[in-house]
């Protein structure tokens, strides 16, 4: 969604628990074989890597509704022990009517590696801990760098690593945006043994292959996908695997309210409630063919 390309996902019609894999089936960890590091960021330093990483500012409602404003300050991105630290902040005002009645406004970090550092397929990991409260949207996902290739968003695609609702921290999201009018696939993994993801830290990876792409909770498959199109209606179809074959970029958000995960309540706490990532990290195997065929038909919906 770009405004309204850039929204991250637009709210999901279903989560497609037909499609998802077992996850409590799935044993081992994940291999490395055959992959190697190609780039990375541990967040090792005591300021953000700008030659790696752009901050993105936007106004608040810039997508879905949001309600934080994405600014660049050391107050809501910081990067110290070791870790990337995005700090969602609530400032509360005066109402407008003069009286005693309050208003809150929000401010929020959004980076992303756009023009910087693009990948054409790949492994891509984040290892994070994410904030806990009604209204807290943290992501890592990733977009097309150049949206013109095939459109704006949903034409371009979109590929969601992780997501996770701050009111239900033991479920992340992995989705896929994708064809006009817009269609989406989804796979959701659960922590069933009362954990979650805001308790400690979890690895999220997405593997991004021609013709397949695959998601994974600490190395545990939950998501795997092959059926999309890059097909916009009155001007036919792209060939596949489109528009999944072009250089995507990374993006780390923390949002605030919205459309899907709706807005923060009384509960939700922004005191030492960030969204930590602990590194980022790219692998590639040294060659793929590209010589894939789609799997199935096209079936649109229209809305």
């Amino acid at each position: 969604m770009l405004v309204a390309a850039m929204a991250m996902t637009a709210m999901p019609s279903q989560t497609f628990a037909e499609g998802a894999l077992d996850a409590a089936q799935q044993t081992g960890k994940l291999s490395y074989d055959g992959y190697k590091e190609v780039w990375h960021d541990e967040f090792n330093g005591d300021s953000l890597n700008r030659a790696d990483w752009n901050v993105e500012t936007h106004e608040k409602g810039w997508v879905n509704n949001e309600l934080q404003e994405y600014v660049d300050s050391d107050e809501n991105i910081q990067v110290k022990d070791g870790k990337l630290i995005i700090n969602p902040v609530k400032k509360v005002t005066d109402g407008d009517t003069g009286s005693t009645k309050e208003a809150a406004s929000y401010t929020s970090g959004r980076v992303s590696t756009q023009n910087k550092q693009t990948f054409t397929y790949g492994r891509f990991e984040c290892r994070a801990k994410v904030p806990k409260g009604q209204g807290y949207l943290p992501a890592f996902w990733l977009m097309a760098n150049d949206e013109n290739v095939y459109g704006q968003w949903p034409r371009c695609g979109e590929i969601d690593c992780m997501e996770v609702m701050g009111q239900e921290t033991n479920k992340a999201y992995g989705t896929l945006h994708y064809g006009n009018p817009h269609s989406q696939s989804q796979g959701t993994y659960t922590i069933t043994d009362g954990a979650d993801f805001s308790d400690d830290f979890h690895t999220f990876t997405c593997d991004w292959e021609p013709g397949k792409i695959t998601w994974y909770v600490d190395g545990v498959k939950y998501h795997e996908e092959s059926e999309w199109h890059s097909t916009t209606v009155g001007q036919g179809t792209l060939a596949y695997p489109a528009p999944f074959d072009q250089p995507f970029y990374i993006i780390l958000n923390l949002a605030v309210g919205g459309s899907w995960v709706g807005n923060p309540n009384d509960e939700t706490s922004f005191e030492n409630n960030p969204y930590v990532i602990d590194y980022v990290r790219v692998y590639q195997k040294d060659s793929y063919d590209e010589d894939v065929k789609r799997p199935g038909e096209i079936s649109l919906v229209m809305s």
